[in-house]
């Protein structure tokens, strides 16, 4: 491993994430909106295969008039199965976790295949569904911690002077409200 230590170029990642509530009932928050990782110097990195950034944490909130099925899903350029797109060759991950309905601990299953625990892990193309003991869960208020993990080839640090690097996304509520009957 070597460290450079003689390239004094900086680059500047943001990842920003915009709200998309799907459902009319609810409405869905993030706290703070933004992530900004600032400026990241490759001499502060050591020359590797990848750099992985901070985990960053931020807070989602979803208050609803009527109770509702809580289903959550992220839309923004896949990198891969696994993550989102992150500059032209990054890629990061968004993770729920303490999530609580009405103050009810939840955990989370794919809507794609609901015999299966999903995490918590946000994947392109899937939705999450909060579940407890087994059934999905509905209720008028949902929050949750959010960590974002980022990750960078090194060779992304390799620009001539200040480059931006972005990752774009809206956090989606899929559900519908519940019919009072329930």
């Amino acid at each position: 491993m070597v460290k450079r230590t003689s390239l004094p170029l900086a680059l500047s990642c943001v990842l920003l994430a915009t709200l998309d509530a799907q459902a009319e009932n609810c409405r869905l928050s993030l706290s703070p909106p933004r992530i900004d990782y600032g400026a990241i110097r490759r001499d502060a990195v050591v020359e590797n295969a990848a750099v992985v950034l901070a985990t960053r944490t931020f807070n989602l909130s979803v208050l609803c008039v009527e109770p509702a099925v809580m289903a959550l899903r992220f839309v923004a350029a896949p990198a891969d199965g696994q993550g989102f797109r992150f500059g032209r060759e990054g890629r990061f991950r968004l993770r729920l976790k303490h999530a609580q309905v009405d103050g009810r601990a939840v955990g989370w299953v794919s809507a794609q295949a609901p015999d299966e625990s999903a995490r918590g892990q946000l994947l392109p193309g899937q939705a999450l569904v909060a579940r407890a003991a087994g059934l999905p869960v509905a209720g008028r208020r949902l929050t949750a911690q959010v960590d974002l993990d980022t990750e960078l080839p090194f060779e992304a640090l390799m620009v001539r002077g200040e480059a931006n690097l972005e990752g774009l996304g809206s956090f989606e509520l899929i559900s519908q409200a519940v019919p009072p009957s329930q």
